[in-house]
């Protein structure tokens, strides 16, 4: 008689699996739910947009353990009810206390949590995040690709360098001439075999990504720590679609000055905000070093909202600019806490150029889980264009 299992809507999905099959996998979804929330760990320390991807971040993970039964250590002991003590009925009942130990500064003797810390790749927590959100591919623009140089490996030859020796290959070659042979030698010359590389040109896609930021004095720490989380994440995405990708760093008050990413992220200023003192160097880089035919051009800018109310026309004239050069233009407005109840001087900007047709968007960032939302905006936005 064959035993049925029920399963309903309920049922974790690794229970349809076996006991090991189940631990395994929960294991793994354990990890994945403890990368998530250690993710604004990933862009605290200096340079991790510029920096090598081949860097690891360490994530501590909770054990799971199985329910088991064991021995009361003390027998004479005797437990009985539950709760905080004598009670009658209508009492409030705190929550419990956790034991601190004696007032003498004793440690306690409850059992602690054990956390597992975990080394991984940033490279590969990007590939599960971009996995699970399944972001389409940007689009590169038409007649922007561009030819690069390469060296494949390409058939055999007998002469090379030692550090191109096939050894599988010269091998054969031995086995093939000892077969032939009455009293053959373990290996001569002619039996080596050396890879050779060919040089061939590939057609390539460049891309240049400009981040820019208000760093006016206006502009909090959680602010920029928002806009950080941004910028880090988008650009890996993009990361994943070119060949070559630039990077370059603009901040500004009511002037705009390029810095290098340890800087970007740590200058501040103070006074007004003039939004088009930015965009007007982003746009005179673009023209200067990017041609739009050779380079796929992405701009980001990170902002309070707030800006020069008699700035609106020289910053609207440069974003009109700039979405004639760029693929697209991203704008999030970094508010930690609340979103505001009315459209800020930059948020109604955005809004009338990107009523014009021009490939720009925008997005408000009031805490960490909002930067998934934005990037996804983002790129089914661009894909869409």
């Amino acid at each position: 008689m064959n035993d049925l299992i029920t399963i309903s809507a309920e049922t974790p999905w690794y229970d349809l699996f076996s006991r090991g099959s189940r631990d395994w996998l929960r294991h793994n979804e354990k990890v994945r739910e403890a990368v998530k929330e250690n993710l604004p760990n990933l862009v605290a320390g200096p340079d991790v947009i510029t920096g090598s991807q081949e860097r690891t971040v360490q994530v501590p993970v909770k054990l799971l353990e199985h329910a088991r039964f064991r021995l009361n250590e003390s027998p004479s002991q005797t437990h009985s009810s539950a709760g905080q003590g004598q009670g009658k009925p209508g009492d409030i009942l705190r929550q419990a206390q956790p034991d601190m130990g004696d007032d003498d500064g004793q440690g306690g003797n409850d059992e602690g949590e054990v956390k597992l810390m975990l080394e991984f790749k940033v490279d590969d927590i990007i590939d599960w995040l971009w996995e699970e959100l399944q972001l389409p591919d940007l689009q590169p623009k038409r007649n922007t690709a561009v030819t690069d140089d390469e060296y494949v490996r390409e058939g055999w030859d007998k002469h090379g360098a030692r550090a191109r020796l096939d050894r599988r290959r010269t091998v054969k070659e031995a086995v093939k001439r000892r077969a032939t042979q009455e009293n053959p030698v373990a290996f001569t010359n002619e039996d080596l075999r050396f890879k050779q590389l060919v040089h061939r040109r590939k057609p390539a896609t460049n891309a240049v990504v400009i981040f820019a930021l208000d760093v006016s004095a206006s502009m909090t720490d959680a602010e920029r720590k928002l806009a950080k989380s941004f910028f880090f994440f988008v650009l890996q995405g993009i990361r994943r679609r070119y060949a070559k990708v630039e990077t370059r760093f603009v901040a500004h008050t009511t002037q705009a000055w390029e810095f290098s990413e340890s800087e970007f992220f740590n200058v501040t200023g103070t006074g007004g905000t003039g939004a088009s003192t930015a965009f007007k160097l982003v746009h005179e880089m673009v023209e200067a070093e990017y041609d739009p035919s050779q380079y796929n051009g992405y701009m980001f800018y990170a902002s309070d909202g707030e800006n020069f109310t008699e700035d609106r026309a020289a910053a609207t004239e440069y974003l009109a600019k700039l979405g004639k050069l760029l693929n697209f233009i991203g704008y999030v407005e970094t508010v930690p806490g609340s979103p505001r109840t009315s459209e800020t001087e930059m948020k109604m900007l955005c809004g009338e150029i990107e009523r014009t047709g021009a490939p720009i968007g925008s997005s408000i960032l009031t805490r960490h889980e909002d930067v998934w939302k934005a990037i996804r905006k983002f790129f089914v936005q661009q894909e869409s264009e």
